[in-house]
């Protein structure tokens, strides 16, 4: 490949690029220095090459057979964040991650995005799986976006141009286009309840949360009507472990890598044994929210 600026590696251990901390490696690994680099990458890459882009990891598991084509991290690469001409319009590339999103509009008095102070992965990964908690979610607040696609072309689209769900978004071209960047419209607000707002939300993540211990968040999505958590919990499954992997005790919606020993088979076979209990007991099938990718050992 020509005039790269980024650094290509092979044989990349995902464990270190995912918040399970698990799972095999990547047969390639790209780290782009700017987006126009990403761009140039994708016009070089093979069009058959397999390809995953990945930020945070915060909501992704490898299986430990490893992901045989190119990962793409994001993360503090795609890093653009400003504000508009607009004064209550913020762009901001997908590599950034959405707690600096949310302490940046408040910096600016702009609100609407304080909960993403509580979202421990980049903006890509809100924009792609509709994040959100406590009432508000991430594509509220999204004009526009700019996509990439696997030839490198960059297309503008609408809000509008999109399917947009509970946790879910559909787009067209889902196969060969991924979100590069987004401008946001955000309502002004003061300052101080702004900041307030966040610290609250942080508090309450700290409080009901395993943060010390190595999670992807929520695993699954909260059927209608209902919590996740609590169906987990009551069918006894709070505190069950698979090998290494364990349902947290904290919180019944997390599953735990305590002692950082857990495979990602472990850990996907423990999320299917939570979805066979809750659907045996209470005849409710529970949706995963996070992305399992790769191939079994």
């Amino acid at each position: 490949m020509a005039d790269l600026r980024g650094a290509l590696r092979d044989n990349e251990p995902m464990a270190r690029h995912v918040s399970w901390r698990a799972g095999g490696m990547a047969a390639h690994a790209y780290v782009p220095a700017d987006l126009d680099d990403l761009a140039l990458f994708l016009r070089q890459l093979p069009a058959t090459e397999p390809l995953l882009i990945v930020g945070l990891g915060s909501n992704l598991l490898v299986r430990d057979g490893g992901f045989k084509g190119t990962v793409v991290f994001t993360h503090n690469t795609l890093k653009t964040l400003r504000i508009e001409p607009d004064s209550s319009l913020i762009y901001v590339e997908t590599g950034v991650a959405s707690p600096k999103l949310a302490h940046f509009a408040a910096a600016h008095a702009l609100g609407g995005v304080e909960f993403l102070a509580g979202i421990p992965g980049t903006v890509g990964g809100a924009l792609a799986m509709n994040a959100g908690c406590h009432g508000s979610e991430t594509w509220d607040r999204v004009e526009h976006v700019l996509m990439l696609n696997r030839q490198g072309g960059r297309i503008e689209r609408n809000a509008s141009d999109f399917v947009v769900g509970y946790r879910h978004v559909e787009w067209p071209n889902l196969d060969n286009e991924f979100f590069a960047a987004a401008w946001l419209r955000l309502p002004v607000g003061e300052p101080l309840v702004i900041r307030e707002n966040i610290k609250s939300l942080l508090q309450r993540r700290i409080d009901t949360q395993p943060l010390q211990l190595p999670n992807a968040g929520s695993v699954f999505r909260n059927p209608p009507g209902d919590h996740a958590a609590r169906l987990i919990e009551a069918a006894g499954l709070k505190g069950f472990s698979l090998g290494g992997a364990r349902v947290s005790e904290k919180h019944a919606n997390f599953i735990v890598n305590p002692d950082g020993r857990a495979t990602a088979s472990e850990i996907e076979t423990l999320i299917g044994r939570v979805q066979a209990t809750v659907r045996e007991k209470f005849g409710v099938e529970l949706v995963r929210e996070v992305r399992i990718v790769g191939d079994e050992c």
